[in-house]
């Protein structure tokens, strides 16, 4: 399915405003040398996660920059999505991945048997649910076409040594691709594959992220009965084993006992993600009607209302134990709002402990690090001013179009010479190093 309701293009003048003209130069040169490069995006789901917010602003920007770009979209049964969603859980270090599922996962493929496009010149293919698909591509298409693998999961260890294993099936698809995309060093599998290392970003003019007005705000907690009058606590997240909202709650109510306060949690749902109502059930058992604890089910499009809902915030919170990168700790760096999240993944290349925010690992060092921000709203304020211009620098739109050009251009004009070399354009991490050696920040 192509995604066609997508918003008009931006006002590329905006970003340079933000992002800085020299920055936006940069971008122009590259989108410059790929004039006439046709780019396709694929993903699983069009609405909820990470993946389909990035692309909802990504696509629209390489239109206006003069790239054809278009995103495309699986089509599946509710078991294939069972089966990824076991193997996204799997490639973060949990059980329950069984060699009966391969074969869901190869018959959604088949269905999706042309979803690339014969004219695209690039391809991006993020996560493993359509990473399949380059099997139904001829040879003279692999030659022709560039192929990316974008992956966005906080990747384990995969082992590969058993023939027909998942993790064999995986490395052999993705040793098929052109290039595969990390948003760490820590997640690189020690595969034949050319690496990129980009993280991932936040579009600061979406309805989600641009700035909107305190009436607004004001209405908004009104709406869902959050005090205006005591503290609030928010994790914005599809609810999900690996954020741990049940760990949040348990953190709240240790807090709550020293200081008066209140607990948003606000979810949504995501079409590949069927974990969720147990999750949500889990949650508000947890809750136990407690009128200081707010669980929201917000559908995906709520994006104004988690806006105002983390702009209201005194701190924000992502407890999560597993993180390929955590966009929501971006947004509430975004809207000057400390941040207590999990020492996990991604997430330590966005807050840098006591500066900027807290890295924590248990419930009891969540619950004190919450606490103190309360107590300490001078240094929240000055933390909070620190995460906004961190997250201007390094994990806006610009930074990550720049990125990801940068790639497109090394595949298409080829400059990869070395198959198992890590190159990063990450100015917090920028190296180039062999895929065996150890990774180091």
């Amino acid at each position: 399915m192509i995604v066609t309701d997508l918003p008009g293009y931006p006002s590329l003048k905006e970003y340079q405003r933000i992002a800085g003209r020299a920055r936006f130069s940069v971008i122009e040169e590259l989108a410059g040398r790929l004039e006439g490069v046709r780019v396709q995006e694929i993903n699983s789901t069009r609405y909820g996660g990470g993946v389909a917010e990035i692309l909802m602003s990504y696509v629209p920007f390489l239109n206006a920059l003069g790239l054809e770009t278009t995103w495309s979209v699986m089509e599946a049964e509710p078991a294939f999505f069972d089966v990824t969603k076991t193997l996204h859980n799997f490639l973060q270090g949990r059980d329950g991945f069984s060699p009966s599922m391969i074969e869901t996962y190869w018959e959604a493929q088949r269905q999706n048997e042309g979803l690339i496009e014969d004219d695209a010149d690039v391809v991006t293919i993020h996560d493993p649910q359509p990473l399949g698909l380059v099997e139904f591509l001829t040879a003279r298409e692999l030659d022709r076409k560039r192929l990316l693998w974008r992956c966005h999961v906080q990747l384990e260890t995969v082992p590969t040594t058993t023939v027909g294993s998942i993790g064999n099936i995986l490395r052999r698809l993705v040793e098929k691709y052109n290039a595969s995309i990390f948003s760490s060093f820590q997640y690189l599998p020690l595969w034949n594959v050319p690496s990129f290392i980009i993280p991932p970003f936040i579009d600061p003019l979406s309805e989600k992220n641009r700035d909107i007005p305190r009436a607004e705000i004001d209405a908004t907690i009104e709406k869902y009965g959050v005090d205006p009058e005591k503290p609030i606590v928010t994790q914005v997240s599809r609810y999900d084993v690996f954020k741990d909202p049940v760990g949040v709650i348990q953190a709240f109510k240790r807090v709550r006992k020293k200081i008066p306060c209140q607990l948003v949690l606000v979810g949504g749902r995501a079409c590949d993600d069927p974990e969720c109502f147990i999750v949500l059930r889990e949650v508000r058992d947890t809750a136990e009607d407690d009128p200081d604890i707010h669980v929201l089910d917000l559908p995906p499009d709520s994006h104004r209302e988690i806006n105002a809902l983390q702009r209201a915030s005194d701190v924000i919170v992502q407890k999560s134990i597993k993180e390929g990168f955590g966009l929501t700790v971006t947004e509430g760096l975004w809207k000057g709002k400390p941040v207590v999240a999990g020492h996990v993944g991604g997430i330590p290349l966005q807050i840098r402990d006591g500066w900027n925010g807290y890295l924590v690992s248990t419930v009891q060092e969540t619950a004190d690090r919450i606490l103190h921000l309360l107590r300490h709203p001078e240094k929240a304020e000055e933390m909070g001013a620190r995460g906004k211009e961190f997250v201007r620098e390094y994990y806006l739109l610009s930074r990550g179009v720049q990125d990801h050009l940068t790639v497109i251009d090394q595949v298409t004009n080829g400059r990869i010479t070395a198959r198992d070399s890590v190159i990063c354009y990450h100015p917090q991490v920028v190296t180039t190093r062999m895929a065996g050696c150890a990774a180091r920040y």
